[in-house]
């Protein structure tokens, strides 16, 4: 038997060595227990920091984007060649406004006996879709036809992501001035560099940039003189022989600046070629070529060109879809909590209901949407993907989460407040609306707004409904054909463009602004209406 041992001096009380032990250990566990807290909570605050890392990485540079400021002149040939000054008419003479673009560039980049490819090339540089504003501004203010305005075009897709810094790995170099020169621009040209340190110069950053994983695949130096752009073929001491790329059909002057863009990639394996870039170089350093915000995110709707798509229309749509889904779900999910908690007898039947709402809870969402386009569309002939069909089928959805989160808020409040009321007087009815309800309502409001919440990043089930559909226009309600973002984030997601990656980031991030916004007005209501007793 262990001996005692005298315990504090202020208790006078002894305990046994096994009773301190045991103490250790108890104290060891508690201090375990709030380790692994804290690990926990570590994790979770690292996972989620580095989910918005990489979301907000991906998508920064879909904020921008970079567009042609061109100073056009509104010729009515091609925009108005009927003379009608009709605003539609113009607005939907999008063919005609592009000719006039392509034409203007053609006749500042391309030469007289240019061939298709050539052209098709240059006109890469932007997309058809683009002078959409163009277009539109005109049809506004007709009498701007036959002046000359300025106009911003947005880029192609791949040129925007090539300024951003993809599609290849590349190295700019000073290489000096030009010492010699000549040849012609038709048959090649070979030029000297002035030092012997400057062609090491360029032969170390193509060696820098050689793609070694891919069969020692060469590098590519797009080398300006003076003005004009070149593709360096070869290189002999301080030699280099040149192709004509882009730019004044002149030899160089001697002592021209000269630099060097080298890329890692031939142009056979991206998707912007030599001419490409050195047309947007030239038209960069006119100062035509400018970053701007990408407001066409929010104000446009879904375009098949990255450059100009945007999330005004999923927007709408998930808002519209949201409206019918609160309509259904909340009034339908509180008056069904309240029948159940405080009216409904207890009997088998009620049992049987509230074991069928548990379990509603947990059936997979994609159930609802076979539910949704059985019912919905095909017996009852709703058309498809329209925001009322969607927001009845995540109101179906989100009601058992709606009617167990109302259920709890109710069962929160202390039973006598029931019994006061009801000692005053007051009918079973009084005490339950004038009382409980009010007593209960941020509990209510707060699992129907995490139930809505929930219901905003649902997309299984809208797929079923068709919800998925190409949609060009922003829906005006809930009866007209419209997505919703985690839609068309799931569509752009799905797309081989390099640039719908950013875009799909972007759309997210609009996403998660809702969803923040949704919980944060639940906590507000919950703090605004809570009562202490």
């Amino acid at each position: 038997m262990s001996s005692p041992t005298e315990g504090p001096a202020n208790t006078g009380s002894f305990v046994t060595e096994e009773a301190l032990q045991r103490l250790k250990k108890r104290h060891a566990a508690e201090a375990r227990f709030k380790l692994y807290g804290q690990l926990a909570i570590g994790i979770a605050i690292v996972a989620l920091v580095a989910l918005l890392v990489s979301i907000f990485g991906q998508a920064s540079s879909a904020f921008s984007r970079h567009v042609l400021s061109y100073d056009l002149n509104i010729e009515a040939s091609y925009v108005d060649p009927e003379g009608t000054r009709d605003p539609d008419a113009i607005a939907r003479n999008v063919s005609g406004f592009n000719l006039m673009l392509q034409d203007q560039l053609a006749d500042e980049f391309l030469a007289d006996d240019a061939d298709r490819n050539d052209q098709r090339e240059l006109y890469g540089v932007f997309t058809r879709l683009a002078v959409l504003p163009i277009a539109r501004a005109t049809a506004d203010a007709p009498e701007t036809i036959g002046s000359e305005q300025i106009f911003n075009v947005a880029l192609a897709d791949d040129i925007d992501l090539f300024l951003k810094g993809g599609v290849s790995a590349r190295k700019s170099v000073e290489i000096g001035t030009v010492a010699a020169g000549e040849g012609s621009t038709e048959d090649g040209v070979t030029l000297t560099l002035a030092s012997q340190d400057d062609a090491e110069k360029l032969s170390a950053a193509l060696t820098e940039l050689t793609r070694t994983d891919v069969d020692d695949a060469p590098a590519v130096a797009l080398i300006k003189a003076g003005n004009t752009w070149y593709r360096m073929e070869s290189s002999e001491g301080r030699n280099l022989s040149l192709t004509y790329l882009a730019g004044p059909r002149v030899l160089p002057a001697e002592g021209a600046e000269m630099e060097a863009l080298v890329l890692a990639q031939s142009q056979e394996n991206r998707t912007v070629t030599d001419r490409q870039i050195a047309w947007t170089k030239i038209l960069q350093t006119q100062g035509r070529v400018k970053s701007v915000l990408n407001t066409s995110l929010f104000t446009n709707s879904d375009s098949t060109y990255p450059e100009l798509a945007g999330t005004a229309a999923a927007i709408i749509g998930s808002l519209l879809t949201m409206l019918v889904t609160a309509l259904l779900a909340i009034p339908v999910g509180i008056f069904a909590a309240v029948y159940l908690e405080e009216f409904a007898p207890k009997n088998r039947l009620t049992a049987l209901i509230e074991v069928n709402i548990n379990n509603l809870a947990a059936v997979p969402s994609i159930v609802f949407g076979l539910l949704g386009a059985a019912v919905f569309i095909n017996f009852m002939g709703l058309p498809r993907s329209v925001p009322l069909v969607g927001g009845l089928v995540l109101g179906l959805l989100v009601l058992p989460t709606v009617i167990i989160a109302s259920r709890a808020a109710l069962t929160a409040v202390p039973p006598s407040i029931r019994t006061a009321a009801l000692g005053v007087g007051a009918s079973k009815t009084q005490s339950v609306f004038h009382h409980v309800l009010p007593l209960a309502a941020p509990g209510i409001m707060t699992g129907a707004i995490i139930g809505m919440a929930r219901a905003l990043g649902e997309t299984a089930p809208l797929l079923l409904i068709g919800m998925v559909a190409f949609v060009a226009e922003v829906p005006d309600g809930p009866m007209d054909e419209s997505t919703v973002l985690p839609v068309l984030i799931y569509k752009w997601s799905t797309g081989a463009e390099r640039a719908w990656e950013p875009q799909t980031a972007a759309a997210i991030i609009v996403l998660l602004v809702f969803l923040v916004l949704m919980n944060l007005i639940a906590i507000i209501l919950r703090r605004r209406f809570e009562r202490r007793w």
